[in-house]
């Protein structure tokens, strides 16, 4: 008995000495060896919040913050801690999210070492499990020999081929769209105008064009999921600067209660899409060639068969980024033209000139270029993707820094967007001329554009994002033209991905063709 009592002292002083060690010894000695190479940060750091307790009241001040529409630098407001700490500390700063300490990565050069290794030097960070419950363990979040596997097994499903084949049901479901404007219309004669809330409206759009194209139903069918999904975003991102204490995911607290909830109704949802599909397919070895019907077919057999739960991971993951990326920047790009009208002429003599009134086919899409140049100014000034983060999986030698393994490397998108640096003295002006002659030569470094990351592990689906924007703007400039509407509050919010806080209203008008 003693023996054992013994033993587990042993143990539990070990615990003990682990915890001091993260918890005090090892912040002292990293703020040591990072200010012996010029990197210094807030000097708060509070026990197991680290900097979280600074970064929630920064926020919480930065969200009642309405800014001037005409204003695009939007860091104040998304990135408040990063505009507030760059300006004290510099660009390249250390600050401590919790217990993991993090430098502020600007340079990029520096961006581009990061993102392009391929020998795992610099990893995807584990995510809290609320984040594993809203987008699933798929693609985004794997890691290693299990990410080259899935990336293999999904790639034949964003195929330049495929996609063009998808140009003729995004059209279909963005028709159907445009028809209900139409018919609001109708039944407001009076006005001759409409006032649409953007933000709702194009995220059922994108929603329905994911549903239809890579998952073979509809959003009515997948409401419950995309619904469930979108209230488990706004949970994740207001908790997103608390602490997080490993097993409290377990603990039946009102938050966790609805986000079990929610992980019920999307995976109910989830699973009655692939026993639909499981249901109508007569024959077993063949279940289709969009997306969903790659992940069941039977053919990925042994080690890369995925089971149900693997299938389901990855509905999660594409139902969430399938959706919110494009959506997310076609608010922006409807926001943007409607402050510059002479661009919006500019697209639709574009788009009338080389599409007319017909739907367009992936030989017209190819030819919009200034449709293209507006969508990259508007993915470079209202970049859904805010920030990245990747971390060290041993020591490293990073430009001039030596970063010590586990330390969190933060890539600001948004703040590498504006860098006068790379884009000019005009950073914060929408000016789409600058991508006359394509994205890599926009700025002073070919890879100052980060909308898709970049390297091996930069988005699987954003030829399929470019593409359905470019439908859907085509085939709304040919029908309507839109103007802002006066009760417009300019709040762009990191919901995880940027998103309009109040809203997008836009007073649309059909062309008189």
């Amino acid at each position: 008995m003693g023996y054992l009592i013994a033993i587990a002292m042993v143990i539990f002083t070990i615990m003990i000495w682990r915890v001091c060690l993260i918890l005090f010894w090892r912040p002292y000695v990293l703020r040591k060896h990072f200010r012996k190479q010029g990197v210094t940060g807030p000097p708060c750091y509070s026990f197991l919040h680290g900097s979280l307790h600074d970064m929630k009241i920064m926020m919480k001040d930065a969200r009642k913050m309405i800014m001037d529409k005409h204003s695009h630098d939007i860091t104040q407001r998304i990135l408040p801690h990063y505009h507030i700490w760059s300006s004290l500390y510099g660009e390249r700063f250390l600050y401590w999210y919790g217990t993991v300490p993090r430098i502020c990565i600007t340079d990029a050069e520096l961006v581009k070492e990061i993102l392009s290794n391929k020998f795992g030097f610099y990893e995807k960070p584990k995510v809290r499990p609320s984040m594993v419950t809203l987008i699933g363990n798929g693609l985004a979040l794997l890691k290693g020999v299990d990410w080259v596997k899935r990336r293999r097994i999904l790639n034949p499903a964003f195929s330049m081929d495929k996609l063009k084949v998808m140009i003729s049901r995004m059209a279909a479901c963005t028709i159907s769209m445009l028809d209900e404007w139409k018919r609001q219309l109708a039944i407001e004669a009076k006005n001759k105008s409409l006032t649409i809330e953007m933000s709702e409206e194009f995220r059922e759009l994108t929603s329905d064009i994911i549903a239809h194209t890579s998952f073979g139903t509809s959003f009515a069918h997948g409401k419950e999921a995309f619904n469930a999904q979108t209230k488990l975003q706004h949970l994740i991102a207001a908790s997103s600067s608390d602490v997080f204490i490993p097993g409290t995911q377990y603990i039946p607290t009102r938050t966790n209660l609805e986000i079990w909830k929610l992980d019920r109704k999307m995976k109910k949802s989830l699973k009655g899409i692939i026993e639909s599909r499981l249901n109508s397919q007569s024959d077993s070895s063949f279940y289709g060639d969009d997306l969903l019907g790659i992940m069941m077919d039977t053919k990925n057999d042994g080690p890369n068969k995925l089971n149900m739960n693997e299938i389901m991971d990855e509905c999660k993951t594409f139902f969430f980024a399938g959706h919110e990326t494009t959506s997310n920047l076609l608010v922006w790009t409807v926001f943007l033209l409607s402050l510059h009208k002479d661009w919006q002429e500019k697209l639709r003599q574009e788009v009338m000139q080389i599409c007319g009134m017909e739907i367009p086919d992936p030989d017209m899409l190819s030819k919009l270029k200034m449709v293209n140049m507006v969508l990259l100014e508007a993915l470079r000034l209202y970049s859904p993707a805010i920030e990245l983060e990747r971390i060290a999986s041993k020591d490293m030698k990073l430009g001039d820094l030596m970063i010590p393994r586990g330390t969190g490397l933060m890539i600001p998108i948004t703040m590498i967007h504006r860098s006068k640096e790379y884009w000019g003295e005009d950073s914060n002006e929408f000016n789409p001329m600058r991508f006359i002659n394509g994205a890599s030569k926009a700025a002073k470094h070919p890879n100052a554009l980060l909308p898709f990351s970049l390297g091996p592990r930069n988005c699987i689906g954003q030829n399929f994002t470019m593409m359905e924007a470019k439908t859907v703007m085509a085939l709304i400039l040919q029908k309507f033209s839109w103007s802002l509407s006066p009760d417009y509050q300019h709040a762009p919010v990191n919901n995880l991905t940027l998103q309009a806080q109040h809203g997008l209203p836009i007073i649309v008008k059909p062309l008189q063709l």
